[in-house]
């Protein structure tokens, strides 16, 4: 290892991030794969996430939502079906039990709206200090249907890329509320459960990969999935879907929304299906969706088509700047 002690940007899911995962739990555990779920069954595939955000609740979700979605969202990207979480809490001594109160809440709507269902958890208590509030672990697990099993392998030359939706917004959310920028309106959260427009994309279209774009963004995502492929990509800028607000906190705080996270959002690699779009949109969390590029032997690696048409490289950064942001 490049560091001797974990620095924040060990957590940020950037470049740093995949170089701990490969280099210390990889090895160690003899994992030879390092996607958010595990196929531990012809039909059954697990995950586990944990969540530390800061602040605890923001608009647009909390961290009993947010770890309720996000586990779902990475059981969903393999093509399953979610169905079961369990929750693990490590709670701070002197927590309000009131906040504590409103947090499970969430999380059981979130779960119940989802049709999913929490079935069991653990709950610790550390020292006043020692705990910043609190922490919550999930692990979903779900059931794969004949033919669901998405693959990095199956993506090739011609497939397009579609989201469902603006990018940026949770980050943005986040900023807001951490550094008290008073925008208004406040930017919100795009946190939400995508187990459902999942399936009707698999119905609709044939879909070879999906990933939800979480720490790193878009652009950081974009590149572990052809990390070790010989396809590259080209996405558009003119065809991002991106708010006016988070672009006018990029601008300020000198950000680039490709790199910013998402709770709510996906990219999906298709074959092209005029029907995909129309079906997406009839979904709540995908109105904005949107064909963003497409896979490409022109180039290796991920490339942004500009608006005066040259073509500007998206590396993976070493770091994200913005920690405790899931």
């Amino acid at each position: 290892m490049e560091h001797k002690k974990i620095i924040l940007g060990h957590g940020s899911g950037a470049g740093l991030t995949h170089k701990l995962i490969s280099e210390v739990f990889a090895q160690t555990f003899k994992i030879n794969h390092l996607d958010d779920a595990c196929k531990i069954s012809d039909k059954m595939v697990i995950s586990t996430d944990s969540y530390v955000v800061n602040p605890l609740f923001f608009p647009g979700g909390d961290i009993g939502k947010l770890s309720v979605s996000g586990t779902i969202n990475d059981v969903a990207m393999s093509g399953a079906r979610p169905t079961f979480l369990v929750a693990g809490f490590i709670i701070e001594e002197g927590f309000e039990i009131s906040a504590l109160q409103k947090i499970v809440c969430s999380m059981q709507k979130t779960a119940q709206q989802a049709g999913v269902q929490i079935i069991a958890g653990d709950t610790k208590v550390v020292e006043k200090g020692k705990g910043d509030g609190i922490y919550i672990s999930t692990t979903g697990v779900g059931i794969l249907g004949d033919g669901d099993e998405l693959s990095v392998n199956r993506i090739q030359v011609g497939d397009k890329l579609v989201v469902n939706g603006t990018l940026g917004d949770h980050a943005v959310a986040i900023i807001n509320a951490r550094d008290r920028l008073e925008l208004d309106p406040p930017p919100m959260s795009d946190c939400c459960a995508l187990n459902n427009l999942v399936q009707a994309m698999l119905k609709s279209a044939e879909v070879k990969f999906l990933r939800d774009l979480t720490r790193g963004g878009l652009a950081t995502i974009l590149n572990e999935v052809i990390e070790n492929s010989d396809v590259g990509i080209i996405i558009s800028e003119e065809l991002l879907p991106i708010k006016q607000s988070v672009s006018a906190v990029c601008g300020l705080l000198g950000l680039d929304p490709l790199y910013l996270a998402n709770e709510g959002k996906l990219v999906g690699f298709v074959s092209e299906d005029e029907r995909l779009l129309d079906e997406m949109k009839k979904h709540n969390c995908a109105r904005d969706a949107a064909i963003i590029g497409e896979v490409t032997d022109e180039v290796k690696g991920v490339y942004l088509r500009t608006t005066v048409g040259s073509l500007r490289p998206l590396p993976i950064l070493n770091s994200d700047p913005l920690p405790r942001i899931c």
